[in-house]
């Protein structure tokens, strides 16, 4: 069963009309897709966080707005880094029944021998891309990197098996990998770093046999 979130319907209002939603601890959206047109909304801020928590990044969501239920997906959303409040919610209206894509966080075990062994873990892609009906979405694809040895990566193709939706990655596409250890400073301009000459260059002699 889907978690409720209660929405408002609002007017596609200017910017201080927005700042006043906002100061009202609501959250200004808008909703659209399947059998939904356009609609802009408002979320009380609080709710939607708890909802959030509740069914996680790509949880399905039944938006109630005044009497009429929705399934939705968070789509998109826009926020304050400073202050960590959102500041714009896109839902999207869903077929339960249909596949859609989303962007699913990868999370990688915390330990390697590479690492172990002082080597440098590069992750290169933080989320991957998915397609499955909305239900089968997973909040996280765990990926076990204990065997990642130095100089080694793991890629799409090698965790494909063990995900039940589709990725939509290249199976030769890396998703981290393990740097070798730095073993040397490097000059700050990238080259190598002369040394100073000698007090008694071949120069100061040439000027004390002219003298």
């Amino acid at each position: 069963m889907s978690t409720v979130l209660e929405a408002k319907s609002r007017t596609n209002g200017k910017r201080s009309q927005l700042t006043a939603i906002r100061m009202q601890g609501s959250i200004p959206a808008v909703v659209y897709g399947y059998q939904v047109e356009s609609t802009p909304i408002s979320v009380n801020s609080a709710d939607f966080m708890k909802t959030m928590r509740e069914v996680g990044r790509n949880g399905v969501i039944s938006l109630d707005l005044e009497g009429k239920k929705v399934n939705v997906i968070l789509h998109e959303y826009q926020e304050d880094a400073l202050k960590n409040d959102i500041l714009h919610a896109d839902f999207l209206a869903i077929d339960l029944n249909q596949e859609i894509e989303a962007n699913v966080r990868v999370e990688l075990s915390e330990d390697s021998v590479g690492v172990k062994s002082g080597g440098v873990l590069q992750i290169l892609l933080h989320e991957l891309s998915v397609t499955a009906v909305p239900d089968e979405i997973p909040e996280v694809i765990q990926i076990d990197i204990t065997n990642l040895n130095i100089g080694e990566s793991i890629t799409v193709g090698e965790i494909r098996g063990n995900v039940s939706c589709t990725i939509n990655h290249e199976d030769d596409e890396p998703i981290a990998n393990i740097q070798p250890p730095r073993t040397q400073e490097e000059d700050p301009d990238g080259g190598v770093r002369e040394e100073d000459p000698p007090e008694n260059s071949n120069d100061d002699k040439a000027e004390g046999e002219d003298a």
